[in-house]
């Protein structure tokens, strides 16, 4: 049965800080079905590339970052840069890597929640 009181309000600064990365501070919303990230990357920031089972959206909110999609050493592999404004869909187990550009902040949507993703395992 649904239960009106199990809904929930956050507020950023008062969510617990984790730094996975050199450069990358990160704030977690963890729900039963997915799971939201406030992510900070400063510039010079680099998230190698992985994959993850979790369907992801990175919501750019400012700053400037590089997606390289694809395997490492593929000839499918590319890359595209993101500002403000603009959203990378990438869909589960396709491999990914970020750069920071410039100081930017991201909103990190993943599907289906898990406590681990790429950036935890690199």
């Amino acid at each position: 049965m649904i239960n009106p009181k199990d809904a929930s309000s956050f507020r950023w600064q008062d969510l617990p800080q984790d730094q996975p990365l050199a450069l990358l501070d990160r704030r977690r919303i963890i729900g039963e079905r997915m799971m939201l990230a406030e992510v900070r990357l400063r510039e010079g920031c680099r998230v190698p590339t992985h994959a993850h089972e979790n369907e992801q959206f990175a919501c750019v909110l400012s700053g400037r970052l590089r997606f390289g999609i694809g395997a490492e050493g593929s000839d499918a592999r590319y890359e595209t840069i993101l500002t403000a404004g603009q959203v990378m869909h990438l869909p589960s187990y396709v491999p990914h890597s970020a750069e920071a550009l410039e100081e930017s902040l991201v909103l990190d949507i993943f599907s289906p929640s898990s406590e681990r993703t790429g950036v935890d395992r690199s």
